[in-house]
């Protein structure tokens, strides 16, 4: 006959043993949600730096129009300014969508608007002239109309060495959002990127503006990311003076 006490302390073992093996699966799932999730974290802030991007040159392009319809007269003093678009006949003319007017790495979404004359402006200038091998690339068309507002880093273009520029990183971040003529936008954020844009690596140094555009000019180049300037001269220097995610 069997015995009853045997019977309970079986389904008891049976039960602990379940348990152990539910608890066992639990925490493997647990160590490769945690290798995973660098990862995860790193893809998530990659796509949301490139939506930066995306969303800082469609700025850039609107002050490019914006000073063109103008013929560099003037230069718009916020973000709203160009979201109303320019005169065409008895309506505006679009020329900034209104998802680009908001910065997705800034905590309240608005961008840094960034002067001419701003240590900002200047030291991205020679940024870009470094990386793109000691050229700074010409302004758009028509040069006569843009030039005047890249003359203050033409006159200092040769006056500060790549160490002094990283010295100024702090002194740079100016947070303006309205109420200042601009030639460009930069995100509030100060956080390391994962991309390298024009071969800068932090939020706060990527600056948006329709200068620097020329032939040979190639900011960042990822394999179906954006690419700007000239084709020829983007495989010459593909391997020599590529910009890259970061490992």
């Amino acid at each position: 006959m069997t015995n009853p006490k045997s019977k309970i302390q079986n389904s008891e073992s049976q039960s602990g043993m379940s348990l152990i093996a539910v608890l066992a699966v639990m925490t493997l799932f647990a160590i490769a949600l945690l290798a995973v999730a660098p990862t995860v974290q790193q893809g998530v802030q990659r796509e949301k730096e490139l939506e930066t991007i995306r969303r800082g040159e469609e700025v850039a392009d609107a002050i490019r129009q914006y000073v063109l319809f103008y013929r560099g007269a003037k230069l718009p003093d916020s973000i709203d300014e160009l979201l109303e678009g320019l005169p065409q006949g008895t309506k505006k003319r679009q020329i900034l969508r209104p998802s680009a007017a908001i910065d997705p790495l800034s905590e309240d979404g608005r961008w840094r608007l960034i002067k001419f004359d701003s240590k900002a402006f200047l030291n991205f200038g020679m940024r870009v002239q470094i990386y793109n091998n000691g050229v700074l690339p010409p302004s758009p068309e028509p040069r006569q109309l843009f030039d005047r507002y890249a003359l203050p880093l033409v006159n200092i273009i040769n006056a500060q060495t790549e160490e002094e520029i990283k010295d100024d990183a702090e002194e740079e971040i100016e947070v303006a959002t309205d109420k200042t003529p601009f030639i460009g936008v930069a995100s509030q954020s100060r956080g390391t990127s994962v991309i390298a844009y024009y071969g800068l690596e932090n939020h706060s140094k990527w600056v948006f503006t329709p200068l620097f555009r020329g032939s040979g000019t190639n900011a960042m180049n990822l394999g179906g990311g954006i690419n700007f300037g000239n084709t020829e001269q983007r495989r010459e220097n593909r391997n020599s003076n590529r910009p890259a995610n970061k490992r």
